[in-house]
């Protein structure tokens, strides 16, 4: 396996699956493995698949049909490549994904992926290989650290994986079944990474997880720690000027980490918190554990404990039951809260979900329909934060040059995307910015007299 071999992988899906696949990439190095930026060049393709999405293993197959035609390009020039399924896709579908696609060689699960240089040797010296079941031993306790050069390469932001998995299995999802139960890192292990990222150059941490406010890993002190503390221990690493976390879930917002959000200046006032319904009916068939009221009691003390908090959220029209009454509650609860953004999709049924075999599938015309008025909705309440950004004055963490020259692209504290005028030597450094120019969903700033602010995540 050793040698100079180039690796391309195409993540789908969700941050966690960004984060995997940098990992992939980083086990892979010590094998000679060097990434590409296109699938013809190199001598190993991975998909890192998301299920979460409808016909997501689908679009799996249709890549997997684009790339079976590079593969017998390259093998007509004396030329072998490897294709590997990876991620929640690989893990619902294992064996079926080699049954109906010849081209592919290795199917790893989402919890397998540290061994991929064996299964990889396996695959090239027996044949079609397949590991989806789920280890006994923990995988982030075998992955390759990246090299500083390959962590300065991505850039000044990085995602940190420090939970895994959900145990609340909502009717409509396939994360229980995909990912497992609930785990969590332990603290010294996320702290040892977030100490190289910060050594590296990185200036602002997204922790992820599922579930990730379930956080419970082991502390120092050999006791479950909570998301909160996590928080506070790593706003001491220095270098770290930000920190942000998703995926959360409103019953797993705790006192703890609502105080965090007032006290720790590293930690970011926006927060995605997935709701999926305003009907209290629809919430229930959901499994989601909260009702309405409930999500608005803890988005209110959110907000009294940080008041220049900005809100996104998920949401799902469509599911199984919902009726015009249940869709208005959701529609009410979006102008209730006011939202800076939000993603919001049609119900799909995934195969092995109660939600699936529920009665009364709501057709496609209505969620359609629905959906539309949905986004409509949102999209009014984010063009009205943006607009309200018009004339402000901003820390922005400048992470790239921008599309023309002499610009750059930065994240607001609320993570739009802000192009400003600046040099390159700002890039991995706040500095302060006055927002100029709203346009669609983009801020145009300039520069601010001082170099930079000393709140909002300067």
């Amino acid at each position: 396996m050793k040698g100079s071999r180039k690796l391309y992988v195409k993540s789908f899906g969700c941050q966690m699956n960004v984060y995997d696949s940098q990992r992939m990439a980083d086990t892979l190095a010590p094998e000679g493995y060097v990434e590409t930026a296109t699938a013809a060049d190199a001598d190993l393709v991975i998909l890192n698949t998301c299920h979460i999405r409808e016909k997501a293993a689908e679009k799996v197959f249709s890549e997997i049909g684009r790339l079976r035609r590079l593969k017998e390009e390259a093998a007509a020039d004396g030329r072998r490549v490897l294709i590997a399924v990876a991620g929640c896709v690989a893990q619902a579908e294992g064996e079926e994904i080699v049954r109906r696609a010849g081209a592919v060689d290795l199917v790893v699960g989402s919890q397998n992926y540290h061994r991929l240089p064996e299964l990889l040797a396996r695959a090239e010296r027996e044949g079609k290989t397949v590991d989806t079941e789920f280890p006994l031993d923990d995988k982030f306790d075998h992955l390759a650290a990246p090299s500083a050069a390959a962590t300065r390469a991505r850039g000044v932001t990085a995602f940190v994986t420090v939970q895994e998995g959900c145990d609340k299995f909502c009717t409509f999802c396939v994360v229980p079944y995909t990912r497992g139960a609930e785990s969590s890192r332990p603290v010294a292990q996320i702290r040892a990474e977030v100490e190289r990222l910060a050594d590296a150059g990185v200036r602002e941490i997204t922790l992820i997880g599922q579930n990730v406010n379930a956080y419970h890993g082991e502390g120092p002190d050999r006791h479950p720690w909570s998301l909160a503390r996590l928080i506070g221990a790593l706003a001491e690493v220095g270098g770290i000027k930000r920190l942000r976390y998703t995926t959360s879930h409103p019953c797993d917002m705790d006192d703890d980490l609502i105080a965090a959000h007032r006290d720790l200046p590293q930690l970011m006032p926006q927060l995605h918190l997935p709701v999926q319904s305003g009907s209290d009916r629809i919430l229930a068939a959901m499994n989601r554990r909260h009702t309405r009221a409930d999500y608005l009691d803890v988005v209110a003390r959110l907000r009294e404990a940080r008041p220049d908090l900005a809100l996104t959220s998920d949401f799902i029209v469509g599911f199984p039951g919902e009726t015009e009454a249940d869709f208005v509650a959701t529609l009410d609860l979006v102008g209730e809260v006011g939202y800076s953004g939000a993603f919001s999709f049609k119900y799909s049924p995934r195969p092995g979900t109660p939600g699936a075999e529920m009665d009364d599938q709501v057709d496609e015309a209505a969620k359609s329909e629905r959906l539309h008025r949905l986004q409509a909705a949102i999209d009014r309440d984010q063009a009205a934060f943006n607009r309200r950004c018009l004339g402000g004055e901003f820390a922005v963490l400048f992470e790239r040059p921008g599309r023309h020259d002499g610009q750059l692209v930065g994240r607001s504290p609320y993570l739009q995307p802000v192009q400003v005028e600046a040099p390159r030597s700002l890039i991995g450094k706040i500095a302060a910015v006055t927002v100029i120019e709203v346009a669609s969903n983009s801020l145009f700033g300039a520069l601010a007299p001082e170099p930079a602010l000393a709140g909002a995540g300067a």
